[in-house]
């Protein structure tokens, strides 16, 4: 007790030199003034100040931050545009010039996002107004480039910077949506009919060409069938008159009657008739008068001028 009254002093003069310690927390830079001027920035950690004269006028955040933005904006044509975006901003850097303008230009944090968050919604809203309604869903990434060279400037004379604003969400009235919707219905049946259309055309065409390979090819068989028919039946006759002419040489040195080969010409025919006929019906005349008429018929064709004089020639 004797100690505390002789060293009161020393007492005293502790708490003045404990209560100009301070700390700033990391993340932070301290801002000191003395007398409300401007004295000083003070580093996270242990500080210290002139008890009662200097203060902490405030503790600026280094760090990002985020704040998110709903506002609407009006197209060119007319039609109202809903935003939904992520505002991410921080302090320039952490010279002193820049945390004397974040600590100085603002009353307090809430007038800086007030200001902050009308400034982007200004600029948004006056880049959608030369936009049509149709082409704002695909803007995004010309929206945030847009605003974020309109903002720059500004916010580098607050002290901050943009690092990022995303566009998550933009929606229009409920009736501009379902005529969109109707709109990209119709655009998705008019590809498919288009596509259906083209299959059918492809399809017909290769069917037509199928069909048109397939006769030209069956018209290229049958005519080589024509052909190959014309000169078996043309080496047939070819056979018929050299064995029929061998015959008749042999049957004149034989002195028989060459109607012998009209006669076996005619039962072979008759024959072969019976034979291969397969079920149709040949209405021949079978009785000897027919058959004397038809010998006549043969000798008829067999005596003609050309054949007399072969024979002729034939004969020694």
């Amino acid at each position: 007790m004797e100690f505390i009254t002789n060293y009161w002093w020393v007492l005293v003069l502790l708490l003045i030199v404990l209560s100009g310690l301070f700390t700033i927390n990391q993340g932070y830079i301290g801002v000191i003034t003395m007398f409300g001027k401007y004295r000083r920035i003070v580093r996270p950690g242990l500080n210290i100040k002139i008890p009662f004269i200097e203060r902490v006028y405030r503790k600026v955040s280094v760090q990002n931050r985020s704040v998110e933005l709903e506002f609407q904006a009006v197209t060119q044509d007319q039609a109202n545009v809903y935003f939904k975006s992520m505002l991410l901003y921080a302090v320039q850097n952490e010279l002193e010039a820049t945390v004397k303008n974040v600590a100085f230009k603002f009353i307090d944090e809430r007038n800086l996002m007030q200001a902050l968050v009308r400034t982007i919604e200004g600029n948004i809203r006056a880049f959608v107004a030369t936009k049509k309604q149709a082409e704002v869903l695909g803007l995004r990434r010309e929206i945030v480039q847009y605003v974020k060279i309109e903002i720059d400037h500004t916010l580098e004379e607050w002290g901050y910077h943009l690092l990022d604003l995303q566009i998550n969400d933009i929606t229009f009235d409920k009736m501009i949506l379902d005529s969109m919707s109707k709109v990209v219905a119709s655009n998705n049946l008019k590809a498919a009919a288009e596509n259906e259309g083209q299959a059918l055309l492809i399809t017909k065409t290769k069917s037509a060409e199928a069909e048109g390979n397939a006769i030209k090819i069956s018209a290229e068989a049958e005519r080589e069938a024509a052909r190959l028919r014309g000169q078996g039946i043309a080496l047939f006759r070819e056979e018929v008159a050299k064995g029929v002419s061998s015959a008749a040489v042999e049957l004149r040195q034989a002195n028989l009657d060459t109607n012998f080969i009209l006669f076996s010409m005619w039962t072979e025919a008759i024959k072969n008739f019976a034979e291969y006929g397969k079920g149709n019906v040949i209405f021949l005349d079978g009785s000897t008068e027919g058959m004397e008429h038809t010998m006549k018929q043969f000798q008829g064709m067999m005596m003609r001028p050309s054949g007399t004089d072969a024979l002729k020639k034939d004969q020694p």
